[in-house]
């Protein structure tokens, strides 16, 4: 399984983005997909996950913020991030897991200025 990840950038305190994670290969494979973070001198983190069958979790910094959702005619998982505080800065990482293990995309930078 192959993850491309994308949509990072530089936005201000009170902005918005969307993460897409484009899923190729063995997708057939895959129960859960979500997203991690890990900013500097942090641990990676979860922050929302999905499930084959649309259930979601949240990281509870998150919660009434972020929305994880999944197109799965374009084997696609978006993270739409509103009302983004400097503490979400963070290189986000795309995951999948399944099976036969465990995947991970590159990373995408998501810088929120105060």
């Amino acid at each position: 399984v192959q993850l491309q990840a994308s949509g990072g950038g530089l936005v201000q305190a009170g902005g918005s983005l969307r993460l897409s994670c484009v899923m190729s290969g063995s997708i057939y494979s895959i129960d859960s997909m979500g997203w991690y973070r890990q900013a500097p001198g942090k641990q990676r983190e979860l922050v929302a996950a999905i499930t084959s069958g649309g259930s979601t979790n949240y990281a509870d910094s998150v919660k009434g913020r972020f929305t994880i959702s999944r197109d799965s005619a374009k084997n696609t998982v978006y993270l739409q991030m509103i009302s983004l505080k400097p503490e979400d800065t963070a290189v986000y990482y795309c995951n999948a897991k399944g099976w036969r293990g465990a995947y991970w995309g590159q990373g995408t930078q998501v810088t929120v200025s105060s």
